[in-house]
């Protein structure tokens, strides 16, 4: 049985001025099996944080951007997984962020996290429409079209999986 790891989380959708979402690619060092997937920025908010701050910090930490607008949480999940032989309960809340772009270079990776993400890049809404693989959220290609168009929402929508 992993250790189970409880925690409040502060992710981040980041947009450039074009419209595109910054994706990091990963895999799960400790079970290859999952494969490999792409996700938006993001992870634990440390005491004193809210999510917006929390949130900042790990887009700098993950991808080394600076220059973020951070904006309102849109979505919130609750969302149960394991990772790198830990058991994971997150309450996440999700922020919407723009900025000029940005070249991968991360500032401040846990080990975890270093041996996790294998790359990065800026995707195209038509581009991600059109592919197949896995993304953190589950649900972001149906999620992101309105963020994408300025049509955020007036409270965050609750993402958590179900079932």
């Amino acid at each position: 049985m992993p250790f189970t790891l409880r925690r409040p989380a502060a992710r981040v959708v980041l947009l450039d001025r074009e419209g595109r979402v910054f994706l990091m690619q990963a895999r799960d060092p400790a079970d290859p099996r999952k494969g490999e997937w792409w996700e938006i920025p993001g992870g634990g908010i440390d005491p004193g944080e809210d999510s917006a701050t929390a949130g900042l910090r790990e887009v700098y930490e993950e991808t080394g951007i600076e220059n973020v607008e951070m904006g309102p949480c849109v979505w919130v999940q609750e969302v149960e997984f394991d990772f790198g032989g830990y058991h994971f309960e997150s309450d996440e809340r999700i922020h919407v962020a723009w900025c000029d772009g940005g070249r991968y270079n991360p500032r401040g990776l846990e080990m975890l996290e270093a041996m996790a993400f294998l790359g990065a890049k800026w995707w195209g809404l038509d581009e991600l429409l059109a592919t197949e693989f896995p993304t953190l959220p589950p649900r972001l290609r149906e999620l992101l079209p309105p963020l994408v168009a300025g049509d955020l929402p007036t409270e965050p929508i609750d993402i958590s999986p179900t079932g």
